[in-house]
C-alpha cells in the first residue's frame, strides 16, 4: 500500500519504478508561531511517491497541538497520513528523545528531518530521496536560505559552499556537522545502523554526536546543491553547552586525526590555539612541535610555557612565523573573518586539506 509508481529520468533514460515510503520527522515544542508555514511546506512537496508526517510533541504549552490537529485533517485529505505522539510529563524530554520517538512511531523506508520553525521548498523530499538512493551510506543535506537573510552570514556561506571533500575534512570545526541537522535525509536502515540520537537533554549536542557516530561507522556526507530549506535564526533558542561541544570536538580530533601524525603544529599562538593545546591528552601534547602565527609580538616571545602541566620541566613549545613552521597543521584560526588574509597565507604553502592541515576553528 505504500508504494507508488512514478517516472524518473536517470542518466538520460526514462525509468518507471516504485518509490519507497518517506517519513517526515518533526519534533515539536512550543512552535505555534511557525507551524502553519512549516506544515504547509509538507503539503506542497512535489514528490509523487507516498509520504507520511510523524510529529512528536515534547510537552508544548502553547497552541502547537491545536495547529497540528488542524493540519492533520488537511494533510490526510491530501493523501499524507499523520502520526502524532507525545508524553504525559509536564517537562520536556529534549530534542534527541523527541527525534527518536518520531522515528520509532513512523514507518517509512526513508527519514526526512524537519525542524518546526523551518520551511521546506517543494522539491526537497524528491531531490533528497533521489540522492539518498544513490548514496545509501551518506547523510544527505542541502543548501539553505537563512531567515532573516543577513543573520549568521559566515555560517550560512560555510553551509552552502563547502566542497564535496570539505564535507568530510571540516567536520572538526565549531560549526558542527558539515550538513546541518534540519536538512538531514537518509534511510531508516542507515539510522538503525548508526543508532539513536543521544537523549541527554538540554545542553547535549545530539546532532553532533549522531554525526560523529555516523562517521565512525563509515558514513559519508553528500549535499544536494539546491536551496531546499528556509532555515530560521531564532535568537532566544537554547543551544548545546559550548564547553561540552568543545570537549567532544577535541576527543574526535584525537581519535580521527592525531594518531595518523607523528608530530604537528598548532596554527594560532593566541587564546584558541593555547586552549586546544591544554585540552589535549599528554600523548597528543608531546606531538606538538610548535605554534605558528603572524603576530610579531607572539613570535618574539619565542615559546609558550604550559604552566599547569604536571611534568617537570614544564613543556615549552616554540612559537614560529607560519612560513617557518612545518606541516601538518591543526588550524585554530576562524575562517572567512580576516578579509581573506589568513586564507591567502594558507594558499602560499600549497598544502592539501585533510592531509597537511585540518581546520579546528
Amino acid at each position: 500500500p505504500y508504494l507508488k509508481k512514478r517516472n524518473v529520468v536517470l542518466h538520460g533514460c526514462l525509468l518507471t519504478h516504485f518509490s519507497e515510503f518517506q517519513s517526515i520527522i518533526l519534533p515539536v515544542r512550543n512552535a505555534e508561531q511557525w507551524l502553519d508555514e512549516c506544515l504547509r511546506s509538507v503539503l506542497q512537496q512535489d514528490f509523487e511517491g507516498t509520504m507520511e508526517l510523524s510529529v512528536f510533541n515534547d510537552a508544548s504549552k502553547d497552541k502547537s497541538m491545536t495547529i497540528i490537529e488542524k493540519w492533520k485533517v488537511k494533510l490526510e485529505d491530501f493523501g499524507i497520513p499523520v502520526v502524532i505522539g507525545g508524553h504525559d510529563s509536564s517537562s520536556p524530554r529534549g530534542v534527541g528523545y523527541s527525534k527518536n520517538q518520531a522515528v520509532v512511531q513512523s514507518t517509512g523506508s526513508y527519514l526526512c528531518f524537519l525542524d518546526s520553525d523551518d520551511v521546506m521548498m517543494p522539491q526537497r523530499v524528491r531531490l533528497q530521496y533521489e540522492a539518498a538512493v544513490q548514496h545509501p551510506t551518506s547523510i544527505i543535506g542541502c543548501q539553505v536560505r537563512r531567515d532573516p537573510p543577513h543573520s549568521t552570514e559566515r555560517y550560512t556561506r560555510w553551509i552552502n559552499q563547502l566542497t564535496s571533500d570539505q564535507l568530510l575534512t571540516q567536520v572538526f570545526t565549531s560549526h558542527g556537522p558539515t550538513v546541518i541537522m534540519p536538512t538531514w535525509f537518509f534511510s531508516r536502515a542507515w539510522f538503525s545502523h548508526v543508532g539513536p540520537f543521544d537523549e541527554g537533554g538540554q545542553g547535549v549536542p545530539e546532532d553532533m554526536l549522531f554525526f560523529y557516530k555516523h562517521l565512525r561507522k563509515g558514513g559519508k556526507v553528500f549535499r544536494v546543491d539546491h536551496n531546499l530549506l528556509l532555515y530560521r535564526y531564532i535568537r532566544f533558542w537554547k543551544h548545546a553547552d559550548r564547553t561540552t561541544i568543545w570537549t567532544h570536538r577535541v576527543h574526535f580530533l584525537e581519535e580521527r586525526v592525531l594518531p595518523l601524525w607523528e608530530s604537528f603544529t598548532i596554527w594560532n599562538a593566541g587564546k584558541q590555539g593555547r586552549r586546544l593545546y591544554r585540552s589535549l591528552t599528554t600523548t597528543s601534547q608531546r606531538k606538538v612541535v610548535a605554534f605558528c602565527d603572524v603576530d610579531e609580538k607572539k613570535i618574539r616571545k619565542g615559546f609558550y610555557c604550559y604552566e599547569d602541566s604536571q611534568e617537570k620541566p614544564k613543556p615549552q613549545v616554540p612559537i614560529l612565523h607560519f612560513q617557518a613552521a612545518q606541516p601538518p597543521f591543526v588550524i585554530c584560526v576562524k575562517l572567512d573573518l580576516t578579509g581573506g588574509e589568513f586564507e591567502d597565507n594558507l594558499k602560499t604553502l600549497h598544502l592539501q586539506e585533510g592531509r597537511d592541515f585540518i581546520h579546528f576553528s
